[in-house]
């Protein structure tokens, strides 16, 4: 389907709405620029890095290339069933989950959601601190301030500077990509590393939760960069069109993480960014792949910013009743995300590479239950049919505390603890499964069931169909029932 981008030329640079709901007169944009946004997100050195954990932890090449991909499909499914909500409800995702956890009861998934943006963002500007720094010959930390000056403008100038730079970032991405596989190639025996096979269960579905996190982390704002398409674009080549981006751009840069460091005789960990570099050459070439890893953090970064002042944004308006934000606002919680992740970078930046690993492993914990009892609620339960206008009612229709939501995703979180192996945490069950992980299997699964059958039994009362807010100078309102009617005039 195409989508008109008419109404995009005429929108200011930097972006009027926060968290507030779009309207359909400044909707824009075309389904291509999912694919872009998301393809240039996960064409960098963070994936790089996560896809060469399963080698550094002892999976082969083989088997870990096998595992990545199933974890992508898994997690990229989720993610893009999140993706899909964007142009029907015009809203950034943690917004929605006032249906299921209620008006203020929304803050405790995203509180949580803040932190793991925060420690994205952290851990991220730390390698793009090392490629600065290279490049400009100052030091990593000299780096990661210019860096996070580059996230802070970007991130208060907003959606359509964010899509632009990750049309940008996919095409630098892609020629980057395309230079180190071949230098790779050309380098190292790659027929013989993946004739090495020895099969683990504990590596191989390392390999699969390393990617399946990588996607689902992106669940709880990926439909803050689809909002704005228009209502009527088709929710399948929604999905298909942020998924495939998202997919094929972690794989990609898993695969190269993935033979990079099986062919790195343990130079690898510790020195990402300059072994990644040293593939690729010396001199001016170099220098072109480290501007190439420090754009291509951009885009994540950026994602990562705007998405911890987005939940920031959701929880103060859900005490506050409601959902403006104004410009300079915006620019105070931005400074204060990314003053807070880049203080963390230059205080954590030389011991990164394992804390990484048990900081996302353990942050599924978390997610995998709220990412759970979303999709259900929205695809099985009210099946799309939420009143906008009473997400900002703390007196309306889905309250203050929704103790259905908030207990299964206590017990959600809870379940998993048993099965979880982390440097933070190792559950009691994980010595009986041969070290296995399998906690965000449990955290997505069991919840999803326990929340559809006790949903289909206490749910609160569903809307008719979906109720918008009245727009004005609008030619065509949505219908609305009368208990629609009521909410929206609450």
């Amino acid at each position: 389907m195409a989508v008109n981008t008419d109404r995009a030329s005429n929108k200011p640079l930097i972006e009027r709405r926060s968290i507030d709901y779009i309207p359909e007169a400044e909707r824009h944009g075309r389904l291509f620029s999912q694919f872009t946004l998301w393809m240039g997100a996960n064409l960098q050195i963070t994936a790089i890095v996560t896809g060469a954990l399963a080698v550094v932890l002892g999976g082969d090449v083989f088997w870990s290339l096998i595992g990545l991909l199933i974890g992508q499909l898994l997690g990229g499914g989720v993610m893009a069933l999140h993706a899909a909500q964007g142009p029907k409800l015009g809203l950034p995702q943690m917004i929605s989950s006032r249906v299921q956890f209620g008006v203020y009861g929304a803050a405790i998934p995203i509180v949580l959601v803040c932190l793991m943006y925060l420690g994205f963002t952290a851990t991220g500007t730390v390698l793009s601190g090392q490629a600065l720094g290279q490049l400009f010959n100052v030091s990593d930390s000299v780096g990661i301030l210019i860096f996070a000056s580059v996230i802070v403008l970007v991130t208060v100038l907003g959606y359509r500077v964010i899509h632009w730079i990750g049309r940008v970032a996919s095409v630098i991405g892609v020629i980057a990509f395309v230079f180190l596989f071949w230098r790779l190639m050309s380098q190292t025996d790659v027929g013989a590393l993946l004739q090495i096979r020895h099969f683990s269960w504990s590596s191989f579905l390392l390999a699969v939760s390393l990617a399946a996190s990588w996607q689902i982390a992106f669940g709880p704002y990926v439909a803050d960069y689809s909002r704005y398409l228009p209502s009527n674009t088709s929710a399948v080549k929604t999905f298909f069109a942020a998924g495939a981006g998202s997919v094929v751009g972690a794989q990609v840069a898993m695969i190269l993480g993935v033979f990079a460091a099986a062919s790195a005789n343990g130079q690898f960990a510790g020195h990402e960014v300059a072994y990644i570099v040293g593939l690729g050459g010396t001199g001016a070439t170099a220098a072109l792949l480290y501007f190439s890893i420090a754009f291509g953090k951009v885009t994540i970064s950026t994602l990562n910013s705007y998405g911890s002042f987005m939940c920031i944004a959701t929880i103060i308006s859900g005490f506050k009743g409601h959902l403006t934000v104004t410009r300079m606002q915006r620019l105070v919680f931005v400074l204060v995300i990314v003053g807070a992740a880049t203080l963390i970078a230059l205080l954590g930046q030389h011991s990164f590479l394992g804390a990484f690993k048990s900081f996302i492993l353990f942050l599924l914990a978390f997610f995998t239950p709220w990412s759970a009892i979303n999709l259900v609620d929205y695809y099985c339960i009210t099946r799309e049919r939420y009143d906008v206008p009473a997400l900002a009612n703390p007196n309306g229709r889905y309250g203050r505390w929704n103790l259905l939501g908030i207990s299964v995703y206590v017990f959600g979180v809870l379940v998993q603890l048993p099965f979880i192996s982390t440097k933070f945490y190792t559950g009691p069950l994980v010595a009986a499964l041969g070290d296995v992980d399998i906690s965000w299997i449990i955290g997505l699964v069991l919840p999803a069931v326990v929340y559809y059958v006790c949903a289909k039994k206490w749910h609160s009362a569903v809307p008719d169909q979906l109720i918008l807010p009245v727009e004005q100078n609008s030619v065509v309102q949505p219908k609305t029932s009368g208990a629609g009617r009521a909410a929206a005039q609450a």
